[in-house]
């Protein structure tokens, strides 16, 4: 499915995004051998709903990506503030031009571009610029978006349904947020799926591909 891909790199503003944007596709990557490795750019220390500790997204976000198949030591869990990140805007897109230097991917998936969240966009803009070589999928929050222009679909089977559905469940401090109920979650990736003929489905806009 995915050609010639090797290695991937997924760019999450915050913990939890990657899985809400592209869980299953992560999912189905590694069942495919495909080498994932995730980068979440704040643990949201600031925003942690009262009556959890300051940590509870750095623990629930390794239980998450092991969940999905991200080893351990493909993790990195940056320390920027949730919702400052565009007074940090060089920072940041540093340490993407360090990932794309030490890891060289062939795959990014990122926030879009159309996403209304400040920290998502700021990730979209620097993105293109540190992986301004690479193949690019833009994923979908459907909740931070006005609209999405949805030009690539990844099919997934029930298994990376289950697997994406998991990994959500795994961030128990964020399970009263509505997009969390998994109703809703596999109700989209139905959605997604009558698009192109198949049962399920996650859709990505298409920023770069580089073919060959």
């Amino acid at each position: 499915m995915f050609g010639n891909i090797s290695k991937a790199l997924v760019l999450a503003p915050h913990t939890d995004d990657g899985e809400f944007g592209a869980g299953g596709t992560i999912a189905s990557m590694i069942r495919q051998g495909i080498d994932v490795h995730y980068v979440a750019f704040s643990a949201c220390q600031d925003s942690i709903p009262e009556g959890w500790p300051k940590d509870v997204l750095l623990k629930e976000v390794r239980e998450a990506t092991a969940i999905m198949g991200i080893p351990e030591t493909n993790l990195r869990v940056l320390d920027f503030v949730v919702r400052r990140f565009d007074s940090h805007r060089q920072e940041i897109l540093q340490s993407m031009v360090d990932l794309n230097r030490d890891l060289r991917p062939d795959l990014v998936l990122m926030p879009s571009r159309e996403d209304l969240h400040q920290d998502h966009l700021t990730v979209a803009q620097e993105g293109l610029r540190a992986f301004k070589r690479t193949s690019i999928l833009a994923y979908e929050i459907p909740w931070n978006t006005i609209q999405f222009p949805a030009e690539g679909f990844v099919s997934l089977t029930e298994s990376d349904v289950r697997t994406k559905l998991e990994a959500v469940t795994a961030y128990r401090s964020q399970a009263d947020r509505p997009y969390a109920s998994a109703e809703y979650l596999r109700s989209h990736l139905i959605t997604r799926g009558l698009q192109i003929g198949c049962d399920y489905a996650e859709a990505f806009n298409v920023v770069r591909w580089v073919m060959g």
